[in-house]
């Protein structure tokens, strides 16, 4: 379990130390204004550039990254992978820090950041984090999800799919950093629901350019294994109703998936008769 405390919202300053290696961080946003500042100052003290690809939004997002000393471009919404691909094009730095707009850096984290920038030793060309959410107030801490963040656009780039971009490091060797990401990534269950409709469109897309059919099997198992995985595995019980609600829908997300790709199937074979 992880049992660091998530920052207090305040205004953070830049380090200024000497550094060997430097960082660009970047943030893909769209109408994010309600939380894009917080993403913004959790980087600044690690963060040597701060990047922000602006799929179009029609908020102050772009005027509270501007205001706040970032380099703000603006790319039409092409899919995740595209965009974050974007911003590391526009850093003016090798190495990329990806950051979501309804997240944040904490202390520890920012912290190790300042000494792998100073270490002398080059142990990876990649590194990840855990990554932890929230839901009715609670942290799931229970269940980190780990991320690969930091990477060298030089050896890698955010691999292109649809859906849970990331770089593409494959077999190379990854190394975990201290501290957390805090994800606050819930607003309410409509906006989760919502959100899980398009995030399975593109999951089940995904699988179908994979290769992957439907399959009965699939369909009746894994939403089930899903709940025990989420519930039991990784301790969701211990958050009261918020785990078992949110285990309930992780359940329904995987069950969306596996019938959009059975759409996605027969629409194919209905438009060869």
């Amino acid at each position: 379990m992880i049992t660091s405390s998530p920052p207090p919202t305040t205004d953070r300053t830049r380090s200024q130390s000497a550094s060997v290696r430097q960082i660009s961080a970047v943030i893909i946003a769209q109408n994010e204004q309600e939380c894009i500042a917080n993403a913004i100052q959790s980087c600044q003290p690690f963060a040597d550039q701060i990047v922000v690809i602006d799929g179009g939004s029609h908020d102050a997002t772009v005027q509270i990254a501007e205001n706040l000393g970032c380099q703000v471009y603006f790319n039409p919404w092409s899919g995740y992978a595209d965009q974050r691909n974007v911003g590391a094009d526009k850093a003016l730095h090798d190495w990329i820090f990806m950051i979501d707009a309804d997240e944040m850096v904490d202390s520890q984290l920012a912290s190790a950041l300042l000494d792998w920038k100073r270490s002398p030793v080059l142990e990876a060309n990649a590194f990840s984090v855990f990554r932890i959410g929230d839901f009715w107030d609670k942290w799931l801490d229970t269940r980190p999800e780990v991320h690969t963040r930091l990477y060298n656009k030089r050896s890698f780039q955010i691999k292109e799919v649809l859906v849970h971009e990331g770089p593409d490091t494959r077999d190379a060797t990854v190394i975990k950093l201290p501290g957390v990401i805090w994800h606050y990534g819930f607003r309410d269950v409509s906006d989760l629901v919502v959100r899980f409709n398009r995030y399975t469109d593109l999951d089940a897309q995904q699988a179908y350019r994979n290769g992957k059919r439907f399959n009965w099997l699939r369909l009746l198992l894994k939403p089930p294994a899903k709940f025990v995985q989420q519930y039991l595995w990784y301790g969701m019980v211990q958050q009261g109703l918020a785990g078992f609600s949110l285990a309930v829908l992780w359940s329904y997300y995987i069950f969306l998936k596996e019938i959009k790709l059975y759409e996605i199937d027969w629409r194919a074979n209905k438009s060869l008769v």
